[in-house]
């Protein structure tokens, strides 16, 4: 897989996919727990459009045990924020209760107030790449001087990568020394 964003390269091809050589990203080491597929896609959808929050704990779960198998430098725990509008549909942001159960069972600290959705964005899910790091593009800063941190950023899924790599633009303008990503679970195929 790319040292950069995850995604699976050809044998032989060196550490970095072809996307990462040409124009590398602001984040390091994109990585997901599992694939997005079976019983883990059943299970986000419960969490994310049924509003079954209990299901975030198993999950999270997942997360500590991968974390413990693959550790990163990292000091503080940033799950990727919801803009507020979409906050008060759901009623909780599913990568935060992600990020809590994966903080309390590795013994790191979590931290929303580092990054904000500043604007609405549409859904990702119907959205190709390109359209994807459009949609993003901009939608997200970082209120606070995070100067010398180690950050890692918490989400659902990961797709493109897209959304993860505004969240980190926005953390290395403030300041962060890294940004790296993990998701509960990755898609197979970009759109």
């Amino acid at each position: 897989m790319c040292a950069i964003c995850g995604d699976a390269i050809e044998p032989g091809s060196g550490e970095l996919c072809a996307r990462c050589r040409r124009s590398p990203l602001h984040i390091y080491g994109i990585r997901s727990a599992v694939y997005f597929e079976g019983t883990v896609r059943r299970a986000v959808h419960l969490l994310k459009y049924r509003g079954r929050e209990e299901v975030a704990e198993p999950l999270g779960t997942l997360l500590a045990e991968y974390w413990r198998s693959h550790p990163q430098p990292v000091d503080v725990i940033v799950p990727v924020p919801l803009h507020a509008d979409r906050l008060r549909e759901r009623g909780y942001n599913q990568a935060a209760l992600l990020a809590y159960a994966l903080g309390r069972l590795v013994g790191l600290p979590v931290d929303e107030s580092l990054l904000v959705r500043q604007r609405a964005t549409a859904p990702q899910v119907k959205l190709d790449a390109r359209q994807r790091r459009e949609n993003v593009r901009a939608a997200f800063r970082c209120p606070a001087d995070v100067s010398d941190m180690r950050l890692l950023l918490i989400d659902d899924v990961a797709t493109t990568g897209a959304t993860l790599e505004a969240c980190a633009a926005a953390l290395h303008e403030h300041g962060a020394v890294s940004v790296r990503a993990l998701t509960l679970a990755r898609a197979r195929h970009r759109a």
